[in-house]
């Protein structure tokens, strides 16, 4: 299957041909044709499938075709960082097209939300939002969704993690009944399911790979006292050949104590938090971004918020109390049919968060030795060998697991400088770019 079996308009078609997409991940190749027959969708996929423009490209295909311009299309997502990604995908697809979008994110000065409420008034097509924000311009009476079509929900389960069930809610209140609502999220809990039941009429169901890293990710995992995990950082970082690095860590307090450590060890790195004010955030994600910047450090909240191909290596400094979170953090690396590294280091405390994380993904995550310098692993915890040695009911060992588990992978020696190339850089035998 190709772009063209789905007959987008000329304008939107001349778009994605000029960016060089041709061919739909399995997401976009399911969804694009039940949203252009103007079904309700509840569609769960993990990031980097490609689920972005499995929305975009039929809501800006219908918009294409229409002769009026208002507010057609309402896309909430619950950080201003995918709200503004999301905005830049719409200028790149829609590039040909003249539809014009508007991310309406709080944080800023009185000067943004000017801006944002004179964007509004110009009836723009497209409006991407963060619920809190969009409130403030609803009840200002600013904003008119009366000739709304699409309300769009992207990564519904983390606005609910974040506590925007209440603002959904309210939000929905002032749309028109009559339209079509496409729900996107990369897990599927009982409450998303009860707020797809509340809002959404008779969907289709699309699920992709849930809870599953991609297939390009090298997953590996270290056994650590916790004096050996800064240490241990410095070494990958400085004898393994990576151009883009994320390191993840459950607090922003353990945030702050690495970056000053590796700040300290002279390397090119800056931390990422909520904290910071809008435009330093902005300025790292860009930094980040065209690779002046070669390592970042957040909480989960940067799982979420950041889309970046070309990211060659995650660090876990700490496993995260929640197996999804897991997912989403390695889902960094490996994106667009691309390989990656995720690394992630246990002490004792880790590890029933990495027996959860092995359940999820059906699979051990391998252990690599340590390097001689950082000194000996601590031994596994009783509970986890046990727990693989020994099935559930009859006590008796399974047939050569304790020997293949406990065989650890040699640390990998320094890659030649030659395997690595920049995102998009290769020969021939490339693989073709997805439009995420």
């Amino acid at each position: 299957m190709t772009f063209e079996d789905f007959n987008f308009n000329e304008h939107l078609a001349e778009g994605l041909n000029s960016m060089g997409y041709t061919t739909p991940t399995p997401i976009q190749a399911m969804a694009i044709p039940v949203v252009m027959q103007g079904k309700d969708l509840i569609a769960c996929a993990q990031t980097g499938t490609g689920k972005t423009a499995s929305y975009l490209l039929p809501v800006l295909n219908k918009i294409g075709e229409g002769d009026k311009r208002h507010i057609n299309t309402l896309i909430l997502a619950p950080t201003r960082e995918l709200a503004q990604q999301i905005d830049q995908q719409v200028e790149g697809l829609a590039y040909f097209t003249g539809i014009s979008s508007v991310a309406v994110f709080g944080g800023g000065d009185g000067i943004v939300y000017e801006q944002q409420r004179r964007a509004i008034q110009n009836n723009v097509d497209i409006v991407i939002a963060t619920p809190g924000r969009l409130i403030a311009h609803l009840t200002s009476g600013v904003l008119k969704f009366d000739n709304l079509q699409h309300l769009v929900l992207d990564e519904a389960d983390r606005m609910l993690d974040m506590g925007f069930m209440d603002d959904i809610i309210r939000i929905i209140r002032y749309l028109p009944a009559e339209r079509q609502t496409l729900l996107f999220s990369a897990t599927m809990p009982p409450r998303i399911r009860q707020l797809a039941n509340s809002i959404l009429r008779n969907p289709e169901s699309i699920n992709i790979a849930i809870s599953q890293p991609a297939a390009g990710i090298s997953q590996q995992m270290y056994r650590v006292h916790d004096h050996q995990k800064i240490p241990l950082i410095k070494h990958l970082l400085k004898e393994g050949n990576y151009l883009s690095t994320i390191i993840f860590s459950s607090t922003k307090e353990k945030v702050k104590d690495v970056y000053k450590e590796l700040k300290s060890a002279h390397l090119k790195v800056k931390a990422f938090s909520s904290d910071f004010k809008q435009t330093e955030r902005e300025e790292i994600l860009l930094e980040f971004k065209n690779k002046k910047l070669p390592i970042i450090i957040g909480t989960d909240a940067l799982s979420r918020g950041i889309d970046v191909e070309g990211i060659d290596l995650v660090i876990n400094y700490d496993a995260p109390p929640d197996p999804e979170d897991y997912i989403h953090r390695i889902g960094r690396t490996a994106r667009a049919a691309t390989t990656g590294t995720a690394i992630t280091l246990i002490n004792h405390r880790d590890e029933q968060k990495l027996k959860r994380i092995e359940q999820m993904i059906g699979k051990p995550v391998p252990q690599m030795e340590l390097p001689a310098e950082i000194g000996e692993s601590p031994a596994p915890a009783p509970e986890r060998t046990h727990s693989h040695n020994r099935p559930h009911g009859d006590g008796k060992s399974r047939s050569g697991a304790n020997n293949n588990r406990n065989k650890k992978k040699k640390w990998p020696r320094k890659k030649p400088s030659g395997d690595k190339k920049p995102n998009g850089a290769g020969d021939n035998s490339s693989t073709p770019p997805v439009v995420e």
